[in-house]
């Protein structure tokens, strides 16, 4: 089992934020957290994305901001040997890089109600990320560090003004800083993250997190305002949506694919979180794009 970890970030060569490119096989980062926000495009590749108790399928020129301490990773698909299937560009900034008042300026104001939206994490619409890209691959080139600065606050501030985004998550997903909390609860969702899509154990998620079963239910309700139950079924639900839209896969198939070891339950768990039937819910999406 991969389990979350806390990544420890240090800006370098002088500048006041991390940027990093990646070229691999695959994206290789474990389901983790930091407590700098993240503003991360991918510029080639595919496979799954997840950011708190949300899962959605990216694509290139997926582009996404998180909070604080908002646990993520991306887990590359159809990865094709001996070829650089991943590629992306990640900047990393502490909410203070500009210094402790900057964002509490009145003319920072679009630009604070963003990071504040980032703790739920957010999504550019394709418009938005296409534009960003630009200024991200002359950020990148750019060798002044003040001229690289510039760059980035233009980008905050475009992305601040956007309506082209959508919220990740309907609730913040950010857990809290204390060391031993955060590994117990991040150790916790990798197993979920990792095992959603097989037979999943209220009871083995309680040995990780060293407590009893009945401990475990409330300490996990405290820390995602969610039961263990259900974030598991909103990941498979997810799962099972991306495979009804973009599959032709008998419904059957989805339903036992995405955790669901009965198909009458699928339906009936499925029509309770989408208000919609699995059968229907396809039928609405083909005709929307129809």
């Amino acid at each position: 089992m991969i389990k979350a970890s806390l990544e420890s970030l240090h800006p370098i060569n002088g500048n006041s934020f991390l940027i990093r490119s990646f070229n691999e096989k695959a994206f290789s980062a474990p389901y983790h957290f930091h407590p700098e926000y993240e503003l991360t495009l991918i510029l080639k590749g595919e496979g799954k994305r997840f950011v708190g108790s949300n899962m959605s399928a990216y694509t290139e020129d997926d582009l996404v901001l998180l909070g604080s301490n908002l646990p993520h990773c991306w887990k590359s698909e159809n990865v094709k040997k001996n070829k650089l299937n991943a590629s992306s560009v990640v900047i990393q900034f502490t909410h203070d890089f500009m210094g402790t008042d900057f964002f509490l300026k009145p003319e920072m104001a679009n630009m604070r109600k963003l990071l504040e939206r980032s703790r739920y994490g957010i999504r550019f619409l394709k418009e938005a990320a296409i534009e960003t890209k630009e200024f991200l691959t002359e950020l990148d080139n750019e060798k002044k560090p003040f001229k690289k600065l510039i760059f980035f606050l233009e980008i905050l501030q475009r992305l601040s003004v956007t309506r082209q985004y959508q919220l990740l998550n309907k609730q913040q997903q950010a857990f809290t800083d204390a060391p031993s909390e955060q590994k117990r609860i991040n150790d916790v969702m990798a197993y979920i993250v990792e095992n959603y899509r097989q037979q999943i154990l209220l009871e083995k998620a309680a040995v990780i997190a060293k407590m009893t079963p009945t401990a475990f239910c409330k300490y996990f309700k405290r820390m995602t305002s969610k039961t263990f139950i259900e974030t598991v079924l909103d990941y498979r639900v997810n799962y099972a949506m991306q495979q009804l839209v973009h599959t032709d896969k008998p419904i059957a198939d989805i339903s036992y694919e995405s955790g669901f070891g009965d198909v009458s339950h699928f339906y009936k768990k499925f029509k309770i979180k989408k208000n919609i039937s699995p059968l229907n819910y396809r039928k609405s999406f083909n005709n929307e794009v129809a």
